[in-house]
């Protein structure tokens, strides 16, 4: 059997007021609530640049606020799970 697996992937992030924005490889765009994620939403513009792509692009860090964000999940609309009681 053969099975073919492609994984999301982030090229750039940049940020509006509200959004984090994610460049994906295949040339789609998304916008993400900063709201999904409270440490993204309370950290300095500068804070929220300072991030570094992860796994080739699958995953997105930042050291400064210690924020992990899997694209994949990004995808499949995962929110911080920490500060979600009920979230499944």
């Amino acid at each position: 059997m053969n099975t073919l697996t492609i994984e999301a992937c982030a090229l750039k992030i940049s940020f509006d007021k509200d959004n984090m924005w994610v460049f994906l490889a295949d040339g789609r765009q998304l916008a993400v609530p900063l709201s999904y994620f409270p440490r993204l939403l309370n950290a300095t513009p500068a804070q929220r640049k300072k991030f570094e792509l992860s796994g080739g692009g699958t995953g997105i860090h930042w050291d400064e606020i210690d924020e992990d964000i899997s694209v994949p999940g990004l995808l499949m609309g995962y929110k911080d799970r920490t500060h979600f009681k009920n979230y499944m």
